[in-house]
């Protein structure tokens, strides 16, 4: 559903307005749209423009400080919008609200609301008694049992539709602050799933993915994530299920034979490595080995032929040396990826990793990363040049950037592909012959049935 936005001004009477501006991963996409949900079910509007909403949220990330940095840069911009116009609310929601509550209290006075992930529910009454008070309002409790039952978001128009399936994490990885701005585990009752999921589809989205800071460990009243999955993709007209993120740990071959056993389920897996050192793998507390990844990764490529692998690598964690930084680029080459996420460790505060006192040159951690990624590019070529002149189903999803004349759209495999406009539209799954690679990205045209024969 479309989110309604601000009428023109002579038929605007006297409904308040929102802007919502939001940073991170799919999660805080899915809050977002929760709390848009929230504000137009209390009479709110979407404004169209920032400096004329009535409220302002930006919805955070702290898992890294890059992020943070960003917003903080975004709060000042808040600041000069509420100094032309004193009466708007500005609101700080999602992990970075929960982490950085004390900071922003004492050197961000201008901000009116502060909520942790787990405390939109409270948002109309906030915004209610903020009329009424001008100090800053803070709720970040975390909760053992919200998980938003029975409140669906407000989606855009689009392909894919993100559906959160649980909360929190339980993995307690050294390097992570998500178990303490999140909470702990819990999941979703897989009715409260299924009837969000059925309203997507008849909303005209076509693909679904299902969301969890740690979604394969997902557990309601015994129902296990491949019995969700399951019960997901026998859904009536659901073309694609994709889900993210899980933990190897939880990647069973239950799991990989219901993902063969479903067309509608793309033939994909993230698969987060992290490292490839043993000693760096328990320091980080993966609870797996390199080689339990790789004999996973092997297991998941026997029984989905032709899966996409994609992975997360942190280069220059603490006290990573240069040996088992070459056990890293080892496992690489032994797996293969076809894409990967890499990043330069970086410290969160509250973490145990944040403690340990054998950093990391920056620099060093730099021409790691920079080697990860030249590896990884070599190894996405490959395995997209593989795939010149096969023939892909590909779900057209946009426009493509390079060209108002082409169409970009993934295939099952979670490879971007571009081509040439044609009778096709959004939403359409169409056969495609791949006839180039260039970097990440493959080349095709409009596979015709006919003509082949």
């Amino acid at each position: 559903m479309i989110p309604q936005t601000q009428p023109p001004l002579d038929e605007m009477n006297t409904k308040p307005t929102y802007f919502i501006e939001t940073y991170g991963c799919q999660m805080n996409v899915a809050d977002s749209e929760l709390v848009e949900s929230i504000l137009l079910d209390e009479g709110y509007l979407k404004a169209e423009d920032i400096k004329l909403a009535d409220a302002i949220f930006v919805n955070t990330c702290a898992i890294r400080e890059q992020a943070e940095e960003k917003v903080h840069s975004q709060l000042g911009r808040y600041d000069k919008i509420k100094k032309k116009r004193p009466s708007t609310i500005i609101g700080v929601l999602g992990c970075m609200a929960q982490n950085l509550k004390d900071d922003l209290l004492e050197n961000k006075p201008y901000v009116d609301i502060i909520l942790g992930p787990d405390s939109y529910r409270k948002l109309p009454d906030i915004l209610r008694r903020k009329k009424l008070n001008s100090t800053s309002i803070v709720d970040t409790k975390l909760s053992r049992y919200e998980v938003y039952e029975n409140l669906f978001p407000r989606r855009k128009d689009g392909v894919n539709a993100w559906v959160s399936i649980m909360r929190g994490c339980d993995k307690f990885c050294t390097f992570c602050i998500v178990p303490f701005t999140r909470g702990r585990e819990r999941s979703r009752n897989l009715k409260s799933i299924i009837k969000e999921s059925k309203e997507a589809v008849n909303s005209g989205f076509s693909e679904i993915t299902l969301l969890g800071q740690n979604v394969n460990s997902y557990n309601s009243n015994g129902v296990k994530f491949f019995n969700l999955l399951e019960e997901v993709a026998n859904i009536d007209g659901l073309k694609r299920i994709r889900y993210t993120s899980p933990h190897p740990q939880d990647i069973t071959e239950e799991l990989l034979l219901i993902m063969a056993k479903h067309e509608n389920i793309c033939n994909y897996v993230h698969l987060p490595v992290q490292a490839g050192s043993n000693r760096i793998l328990k320091r980080m507390n993966r609870t797996y080995t390199r080689e339990h990844f790789i004999d996973l990764s092997k297991l998941i490529r026997k029984i989905l032929p032709n899966v996409g692998i994609s992975t997360d690598i942190i280069v220059g964690f603490p006290g990573e040396t240069s040996k088992e930084f070459e056990e890293t680029l080892d496992l690489m080459e032994q797996v293969k990826f076809d894409s990967a996420f890499n990043f330069k460790y970086s410290s969160r505060p509250g973490t145990k990793a944040s403690e340990y006192d054998d950093k990391i040159d920056p620099i060093e951690k730099k021409k790691r990363l920079q080697t990860v990624i030249e590896l990884q590019n070599k190894h996405t070529l490959e395995k997209n040049k593989n795939l010149i002149g096969s023939i892909q189903n590909v779900l057209i999803e946009k426009e493509s950037k390079l060209s108002s004349n082409q169409w970009a759209g993934r295939t099952e495999s979670n490879k971007w592909v571009v081509l040439d406009k044609s009778e096709i539209d959004i939403n359409d799954i169409i056969p495609v012959k791949i006839i180039d690679a260039r970097g990440v990205t493959l080349h095709g045209e409009l596979f015709d049935k006919k003509e082949a024969t």
